[in-house]
Order: C-alpha cells, then structure tokens, then sequence
C-alpha cells in the first residue's frame, strides 16, 4: 500500500518537470517555458512497497491554450542502475528524504505494475489519498486469453516521439507495445487504431476548472504481428 505523506517536497513536481519538458520530443511548446499546474492522475502500488508509482498529468498554460502531459513517475531512495537518461531529478522529501525522480517510462517496476492494472491484477489508487482505490481510472483490454498472462515483462525498447512514448515488452503472453499518450487523447479518438488491444483512461482539470477524460495509455501489438 502506498501511504502519501503530508509533507513537502524541494523541489516539488512541477518545478522539476518545469525544466524537464522543454527537452522532450513531444513537447509541444517549442521554445517557450513551460507554465504548469497539477491536471489530474492515480497511482498504483508497488507490491515490495520500495517504489513510488504516479501517472501525473501536468497542465501547461504558457500558450494559447492549455496542454495537459502525462507524465508517468517513478520515485525511488537510490539511483535506478543504468536509468542516468530517464532521471528527471532529485528532491527532497520531508519525510522519506533524497528521492530520486525518474521518467516510469524507463522504470520496469512502473512499466511491470501497469501491465498487471491491464491484465486486472492491480488496482489504481486515488493520487493524493492513501489506501483508497480509484474508480474513475478505466482499463479495457480486448484480448482476455492474453490479459491473464502479462506478467514476467522484459522491456525491449523506450522510443519517443513527436506524440507519445513507446515501450516494447515481452511478457508471458507475447509481444505488446505500450504507448504513452503524452499529450492524453479525448475518449474515442486513439492514434493509430491498428493493432490496438486496449487502452487506460483517465480524467483531468484545466486550469479554467474545466474537465477532461481521455486516454492515456494504448496497448498494441507490435507493428507487423
């Protein structure tokens, strides 16, 4: 059971994706500083307690209209061995102290819980509120003879591009590819329906106060299975 502190953090989330972002490929704010505020999101548990599991949406106002970015995170007491690219930043816990901050798309802890959620092992919790279940967080996944054996992932490949993020698993069951929608799609309008088995779909708030619901992550066979 994740428990979440009421605490501080320095530097907070926001700050630290604020001069992350700019840097990604699918940042959609070109040269402009990113303006953010809190969106939204869930998390899920690690089953060893060790690692913290937040799927964060991050509204950024600095254009002419707000755009939500998923941001999936991943908080750990200790660098993740090889994962130096996918370290967003290190903070300051009030209560857990030196958390390293990294980019869950790199983290198979994250990548390992989210493939359990989709095959109905796992839970989504509330974001802000410990022990308690959310929901509003939806999953759909299409293939049931598949969904009970996602398990055991290796991760082949994390490929960013101009939209979202891509991860190439194995599991148990087969090949998939997890796309991270960076930018959460509104329900009904998923890129790139071909091989598509399933998606997780989550709300947000604008800053205006104005809600959304969208897709966050598509699971897909790969290209050409």
């Amino acid at each position: 059971m994740a428990v979440i502190h009421r605490t501080t953090m320095s530097p907070n989330k926001l700050e630290l994706l604020a001069s992350w972002l700019p840097g990604r490929p699918w940042y959609a704010g070109g040269g402009r500083e990113p303006v953010l505020g809190k969106g939204g999101g869930f998390r899920l548990d690690d089953p060893a307690g060790e690692v913290g599991i937040e799927f964060f949406v991050a509204t950024d106002g600095s254009g002419e209209r707000p755009v939500p970015y998923l941001v999936p995170l991943s908080y750990r007491g200790a660098p993740l061995d090889g994962a130096e690219h996918a370290l967003i930043g290190t903070s300051e816990h009030g209560v857990l102290g030196t958390r390293w901050v990294y980019d869950g798309t790199h983290d198979p802890v994250l990548l390992a819980q989210l493939l359990a959620f989709v095959g109905g092992s796992a839970e989504a919790q509330a974001q802000s509120v410990s022990d308690t279940p959310d929901p509003s967080v939806g999953v759909r996944f299409t293939a049931p003879d598949r969904a009970a054996a996602v398990g055991g992932a290796r991760v082949d490949g994390v490929t960013d591009g101009p939209h979202g993020t891509d991860v190439a698993v194995t599991t148990d069951s087969g090949p998939l590819v997890l796309r991270f929608e960076r930018s959460p799609l509104p329900e009904g309008h998923v890129s790139g329906a071909e091989g598509l088995l399933g998606h997780v779909t989550l709300d947000w708030t604008l800053p205006d106060g104005t809600g959304r619901r969208g897709h966050a992550v598509t699971v897909r066979e790969p290209a050409g299975a």
